[in-house]
């Protein structure tokens, strides 16, 4: 089992930004959380009328839906967080296959986040989700049927902005980041029984909403990428949770998740109403500097995300900031190829299809430009309600999300 997650890892990083997702969409941005799928043929820009289907959903919330075979799952909450709903759906017709209800506090949340923030998870058998209020920050797995198959509570969850980190499955084990205001840790549970194999204490400071990436090191082992504003980028041993090493502290908070490419791993760190303000980008390596702390290749200040997660593709970064501002950078020193304004606010992030960046605005206008060395807008769709949420792609379908809806759009054959 080891052998062959490893074999998956580093393939994926053999791959480079040209990596193409299984048709499945697993989690949060896809395989890896990479955000890049080789699906062609989905439209630029199109009608109401392009829809294969479009529902209201009973609740509003920002995550993403995934997609495994024939089953959708998606979340969503009412009555202030007091009920949270993950939904089954078919994603050739957007019926509804069944929907468990979750009982939770009452709790605080951000103007811009939502009490159903959080991706789901799934490995083909069983779907994991997360909620969070003050008293737990609740897991549970059902099998595909709707059956609880299990569900563990990982403590008190204090922040600021509810829970917006997503889960994500290693080599059989259900990773739950919980780097919160409060005392936090990493805890790995077994996929299957919902058990602990390991947990690590964390340093503490502020809520980190960046979900972990696992890359290989040098030698090819996996190493489980974590973000959060007190402990900057670390590596730990995914099996084990115990810290590889670590990079120097970002100033304020973490949101928008790590990515890689080109040898490199980069995060960065903002501040609702200032965005952006400070991106890193270390050896994939861990080289250390002087000081011990992972060395810093480069470093941005401007045209940063602070929400938005950034995507690698064809050994170029793009950013998309909060503000509507987009730049295609070079990898190899994080220096500008263009910068261009596309106006807007974005609280999504952006996912890579064929080549084309696609991304939606808060207003619930969706902006597809090239994802190329050469600026190019390709089209923009308003979904007519907002959107905080990041698209998903699996077997010839986009699926977008908006507060109170989820639309499918199909590829069309040339």
């Amino acid at each position: 089992m080891m052998r062959l997650a490893l074999l998956s890892v580093v393939t994926t990083i053999a791959l480079g930004t040209n990596f193409v997702s299984a048709e499945n969409w697993s989690r949060f941005r896809g395989d890896n959380g990479v955000g890049v799928s080789a699906q062609k043929g989905i439209p630029t820009s199109w009608s109401d009328g392009n829809y294969k289907w479009n529902i209201e959903l009973p609740g509003v919330g920002h995550a993403a839906p995934i997609v495994w075979d024939d089953n959708l799952f998606v979340t969503a909450a009412t009555d202030r967080g007091f009920i949270r709903r993950l939904l089954c759906l078919d994603p050739a017709t957007g019926t509804e296959k069944w929907t468990r209800e979750i009982p939770m506090s009452d709790s605080h949340k951000h103007s811009k986040s939502s009490w159903a923030s959080s991706t789901p998870v799934t490995d083909g058998k069983l779907v994991y989700v997360a909620f969070a209020d003050i008293e737990r920050y609740l897991v549970s797995a059902y099998d595909f049927d709707g059956n609880l198959a299990w569900r563990r509570s990982l403590g008190e969850f204090e922040s600021q902005h509810n829970l917006g980190v997503s889960l994500f499955l290693f080599d059989g084990m259900l990773i739950c980041p919980n780097d919160q205001k409060g005392p936090s840790r990493i805890v790995a549970l077994d996929a299957e029984t919902g058990k602990t194999r390991w947990s690590t204490v964390r340093d503490h400071r502020k809520t980190s909403y960046a979900t972990p990436i696992v890359v290989p090191d040098k030698d090819g082992k996996p190493q489980l990428i974590c973000v959060s504003g007190n402990m900057g980028i670390t590596s730990l041993n995914p099996y084990t949770g115990v810290m590889n090493w670590q990079g120097q502290s970002f100033p304020l908070r973490t949101v928008a998740s790590p990515v890689y490419g080109n040898g490199l791993l980069i995060a960065s760190c903002g501040q609702g109403g200032r965005y952006g303000v400070q991106q890193m980008a270390v050896s994939l390596n861990g080289d250390l500097d002087e000081d011990g702390r992972a060395k810093i290749v480069w470093e941005r200040k401007k045209v940063i995300p602070y929400v938005p997660t950034p995507v690698v593709y064809d050994g170029h970064l793009y950013e998309w900031s909060d503000e509507g501002i987009c730049a295609c950078v070079n990898l190899s020193d994080g220096k500008d190829v263009w910068v261009k304004r596309l106006g807007g606010n974005y609280s999504g992030s952006p996912i890579c299809i064929d080549g084309k960046l696609y991304c939606i605005a808060e207003d619930g206008e969706v902006v597809v430009i090239a994802a190329s060395p050469e600026f190019k807008e390709l089209g923009r769709t308003p979904l007519g309600d907002p959107s905080h949420s990041t698209p998903a792609i699996a077997n010839g379908r986009l699926f977008l999300r908006s507060f109170h809806r989820l639309a499918c759009l199909e590829a069309q054959s040339k």
